[in-house]
């Protein structure tokens, strides 16, 4: 006898940063309450209920019952931290038991902005000084997974706009060199990401934004005002973590994720995204063309 099992999967197109070709990657998460028996499990599991019954008293029995689905839940944990890929944490027994210890400070609301504490400079956000129209993000909200990494699930991006939009963030930096450079994340430790060179809030070594391989989202870092702009239409949500503080050893408290971009159009709204991230950690104005 087995039981059904679910399980929430997404094949994604990514392209490697060696070269232009693409390969099929799935994201897969499981449910870390099921437990998957065979014949063979079941008859154990049952002989070993009926022994502990036999030996043991019966709130001990009950304990034991209560405790001997741990290991199949660490389990189930574990692969899903394993396949939602590498990123900033290694993936690693000591990387897991990291991340499981950080996601009991983890935000419960993250769609919620954050609250303007203390002096902030910008003082007023990009859109409020600036104002681009940034629409309703058409659907529902993505399934969104994981701490370090993060990752988007399902609604997943055009890979022609993924291409589009690293060769955007490339030609960027090289139209702006005495203001920005690109390079390799300092949050991720790997893939494309757009830099300040002198910026103005403290990011990693002033990162602006950072695109994911794997499933084509973004991190990148905003004005409290602008963050509740992109929260409240939809097109993000807050990183775990964006709590400020201790955690601040991680993540800015203006870290937010941005969904993959589907077309062009939503490969537009997403530069204006950025432009404000970019206003955040240089205090410029950069208007970002899609190339």
């Amino acid at each position: 006898m087995e039981s059904t099992r679910t399980t929430t999967t997404t094949q994604l197109l990514v392209q490697h940063p060696e070269g232009d070709s693409v390969s099929p990657v799935c994201l897969t998460q499981q449910s870390i309450l099921q437990v998957t028996l065979n014949g063979p499990g079941l008859l154990l599991t049952i002989l070993a209920i009926i022994v502990s019954i036999q030996i043991f008293q019966p709130s001990l029995t009950c304990i034991l019952l209560i405790v001997a689905p741990l290991p199949w839940i660490v389990h189930n944990d574990y692969v899903n931290f394993i396949s939602l890929g590498p990123g900033g944490t290694p993936q690693t027994l000591v990387g897991y038991l990291k991340i499981t210890i950080l996601r009991m400070f983890a935000l419960s609301d993250p769609y919620t902005p954050a609250e303007l504490k203390g002096e902030t400079y910008p003082s007023i956000g990009y859109y409020a000084s600036h104002q681009p129209w940034l629409p309703k993000r058409s659907g529902p909200r993505p399934k969104i997974a994981g701490i370090a990494p993060q990752r988007q699930l399902d609604q997943p991006g055009s890979p022609k706009m993924y291409q589009l939009l690293r060769k955007t963030l490339e030609r960027h930096a090289l139209n702006h060199p005495d203001i920005l450079h690109s390079g390799t994340s300092c949050f991720e430790k790997k893939g494309l990401a757009l830099f300040a060179r002198n910026p103005i809030n403290k990011t990693c070594r002033g990162e602006i934004c950072h695109v994911h391989h794997s499933d084509w989202s973004l991190h990148l870092n905003l004005h409290p005002d602008d963050a509740k702009v992109v929260l409240q239409n939809g097109w993000g949500e807050r990183h775990p973590l964006a709590r400020g503080g201790w955690l601040r050893a991680y993540v800015p408290r203006e870290f937010v994720m941005i969904y993959a971009p589907r077309d062009r159009i939503e490969l537009g709204v997403v530069c204006h995204i950025i432009e404000a991230a970019s206003f955040w950690a240089s205090g410029e104005r950069l208007e970002l063309k899609i190339e």
